[in-house]
């Protein structure tokens, strides 16, 4: 079965919601100039009603391991998320399991950016704009994902309308979408996150 993640929750009642649909993991942001940016404050508020068995992770873009660990503790994550360029030392320092984010610009050696840092519990695979680390809503070439036995996470341009095609043609371990079940950035849409999972699991 293919796991869903949504990301970027800024509001409790989105959060509430996201739980009651089934979504296997919450995403919060601690990127400033990301529109679905949450401050610990409000994103230790917001997981306060997230249950046992649904996965909380914090998305963070270079940002000092020191202050990630602070975060993490605070708000109780379970799972890190790297978007930027932070060397597999980094990753492993916050004693948390995490995923690597890569952005398919053209040319990545996808196999290669996974060997790098081996002791991630998977990588999410990101459609490439220059200058902004992830959240852009494009789609990629799905085409161009390589064979291989490592878990891979989907994201970029998913939405409730392709998510099953993305699914039959990726077979990923999980599918992360932020933009494409929302009314505007950082506000989810009840319609959107239901017709995404029943898409993912119908």
């Amino acid at each position: 079965m293919t796991r869903i993640k949504f990301c970027g929750f800024t509001r409790s009642d989105d959060v509430r919601a996201a739980v009651a649909l089934g979504a296997d993991a919450l995403g919060f942001v601690f990127y400033p100039p990301s529109p679905r940016a949450v401050t610990p404050d409000q994103a230790a508020m917001l997981m306060a009603s997230v249950p046992a068995f649904v996965t909380r992770v914090g998305l963070f873009v270079d940002a000092p391991p020191e202050t990630i660990a602070t975060i993490a503790k605070q708000t109780r994550l379970n799972l890190i998320q790297f978007h930027g360029s932070e060397a597999p030392a980094d990753c492993e320092a916050i004693g948390l399991p995490y995923i690597r984010a890569i952005r398919m610009r053209p040319g990545v050696d996808v196999l290669a950016e996974m060997e790098a840092y081996p002791s991630a519990s998977g990588f999410l695979l990101d459609a490439y704009q220059p200058g902004v680390p992830g959240g852009t809503g494009a789609q990629f070439d799905w085409g161009r994902i390589p064979k291989t036995t490592v878990p891979v996470i989907l994201a970029g341009g998913l939405t409730p309308e392709n998510a099953k095609d993305a699914i039959d043609a990726v077979a990923p371990w999980a599918l992360d979408v932020s933009g494409g079940i929302e009314s505007e950035p950082g506000r989810k849409d009840p319609d959107k996150m239901a017709r995404f999972i029943q898409a993912c699991r119908g």
